[in-house]
């Protein structure tokens, strides 16, 4: 469709072509909504160009495909469409009747939520734009505000808000403020060349208009002029021309040029003997003919229908009596069924009933087999837990009093080696320190027995830690497995071979890395790992 709108604007005839290619292509596809779109807007092509047997003969085509889909929301662009056709043959009431139906049916659809009210707003649009062409601000005004409530405050739609600036101007120059209307039109002229250039010939035309009411005669003539050169360059709103040359033609008498009133006047009654001959008194027909046509269709259709009707009725009756016979002999047959299958199904039933106790008491018994076998389970598992906890709880101690004598035996050796490092008896310098280096390795080797002991009786303690906190370094580790033993902080210090305040040091950050807060015990919480 943006193809084919480009198309209008760079070459108005191959739009057509590619409208019908661009129909053909949704047919393919059985796409209904968008093959009733675009016949409306070859419709509106077709009326811009005033070939208006073609737009409703594609109006017409839409409304069909559109009810035969039973697609109400494809018919409200139809709708909308015939109501401004109608409005151009000035049959009022029935131009009105189908803007009604498009606002309704669109009100109904946006309760459903099938779609939103930007199409109340468009329905609304195009009331007040066939107002305009009536003359009747008043009801202009008032179709204009609800196309602005539906529309929203919050709307994003640009284009649909300069079409509505100019509707809205048209009123206020209607309403006696000439200026503030033209100031209006004239800000958003640009954006119309821009993106709607063929729409200028409305907008030069009431732009002229509102010059002439400034009494700016020269004014008013370039701006006719303009809009009769945009409708000619872009073969846009050609119906639109014969009153432009009646406009112009005023205008010349009042500048007392009666020649080119004259000519203008000519021009006028041409174009609209060649455009408008079906909108003139003797030649309202088309539409009727339209009406008459669509009505003939309905009634045809209909009368086929009740043919086909009476063609069934005399079938069923031939057929009535074969088919009472078969419904008869059908239901005795379903009747003896029924007795045989109450028969099958009673027996079924006591057997069913037989079958359901005995298995209810197998399951009885096998439930309260597991439920002991169950409890004596539970009950192994808590004598083995039970014991597993008493003989680790055995072993720590036992770790904990070795660990104990070792400090005690570190103590010992330790007291013995500053006396050896002090010492100047008969005792070689070198053999002192052998003796000093062999105490030091004593020292590394009791730990290394401690922790080979410490793992054999709380094998999962390390696995535990590393896992929530892979960070802690071997000091830290070390110390963890000491406070595990709820060893004293000299007792720890001696066994690592660093001072009391080192041990209280390490503690404390130990605790920044476990993450704990000033009210949890540090042992407490590592007994639990």
């Amino acid at each position: 469709m943006n193809r084919v709108n480009l198309a209008r604007l760079e070459n108005p005839d191959s739009a057509i072509q590619l409208f019908r290619n661009t129909y053909i292509h949704y047919l393919e596809k059985k796409d209904t909504l968008n093959m009733v779109k675009t016949l409306v807007a070859l419709a509106i092509d077709n009326g811009h160009q005033v070939e208006y047997q073609s737009a409703y003969d594609n109006l017409w085509k839409a409304l069909f495909l559109a009810d035969q889909a039973q697609n109400d929301e494809a018919k409200i662009p139809v709708y909308i469409q015939l109501g401004r056709y109608y409005s151009f043959y000035k049959r009022k009431e029935t131009a009105l009747m189908y803007f009604q139906k498009a606002i309704t049916l669109s009100k109904e659809l946006v309760k459903k939520g099938k779609i939103g009210e930007e199409t109340i707003s468009s329905c609304y649009y195009a009331l007040c734009s066939t107002y305009r062409e009536l003359n009747n601000p008043a009801m202009g005004r008032m179709a204009l505000d609800s196309c602005y409530h539906y529309r929203g405050m919050e709307s994003n739609s640009a284009i649909q808000s300069h079409y509505l600036k100019f509707e809205g101007a048209f009123i206020e120059s209607r309403n006696g403020r000439h200026q503030a209307a033209l100031d209006s039109m004239l800000s958003i002229q640009p954006w119309f060349e821009q993106n709607s250039p063929g729409f200028q010939v409305l907008l030069f035309a009431y732009i002229g208009d509102m010059y002439l009411l400034k009494k700016d005669t020269n004014q008013a003539e370039t701006y006719y002029q303009k809009a009769l050169s945009t409708a000619d360059q872009y073969k846009s709103h050609l119906d639109f021309t014969p009153t432009i040359y009646q406009r112009l033609s005023n205008l010349y008498l009042k500048k007392q040029d009666h020649k080119k009133a004259f000519e203008s006047l000519k021009k006028e009654k041409e174009l609209d003997a060649v455009f408008f001959d079906s909108r003139s008194a003797n030649n309202k027909s088309l539409l009727e003919i339209k009406d008459e046509f669509r009505l003939e269709k309905e009634k045809q259709s209909q009368l086929t229908q009740e043919q086909r009707i009476s063609q069934l009725e005399q079938e069923e009756k031939v057929n009535f009596l074969e088919n009472l016979m078969l419904l008869l002999t059908i239901v005795f047959l379903v009747f003896a069924g029924m007795l045989y299958f109450n028969y099958i199904r009673k027996k079924h039933k006591v057997e069913k009933a037989l079958n359901k106790r005995k298995r209810e008491l197998e399951l009885k018994q096998a439930n309260e087999l597991r439920e002991l076998e169950l409890k004596q389970v539970h009950e192994l598992r808590e004598l083995e837990v039970k014991k597993a906890n008493e003989l680790l709880e055995l072993k720590n101690r036992e770790l904990a009093t070795s660990t104990l004598k070792l400090i005690e035996k570190d103590e010992i050796l330790s007291t013995l080696k500053n006396r050896l490092s002090k010492g100047t008896g008969d005792l070689k310098a070198d053999d002192l320190k052998k003796i000093v280096r062999t105490i030091s390795h004593s020292n590394a080797q009791n730990w290394e027995e401690f922790e080979a002991r410490f793992m054999s009786v709380n094998k999962n303690f390390y696995e535990k830690l590393n896992k929530k906190y892979p960070k802690l370094s071997r000091g830290d580790q070390k110390l963890c497995a000491l406070i595990k033993l709820n060893l004293s902080s000299k007792e720890m210090a001696k066994l690592l071979g660093i001072s009391n305040e080192s041990t209280h040091t390490n503690r404390y950050r130990l605790r920044k890395k476990l993450g704990l807060e000033r009210g949890v015990s540090l042992t407490e919480f590592i007994a639990k790992l």
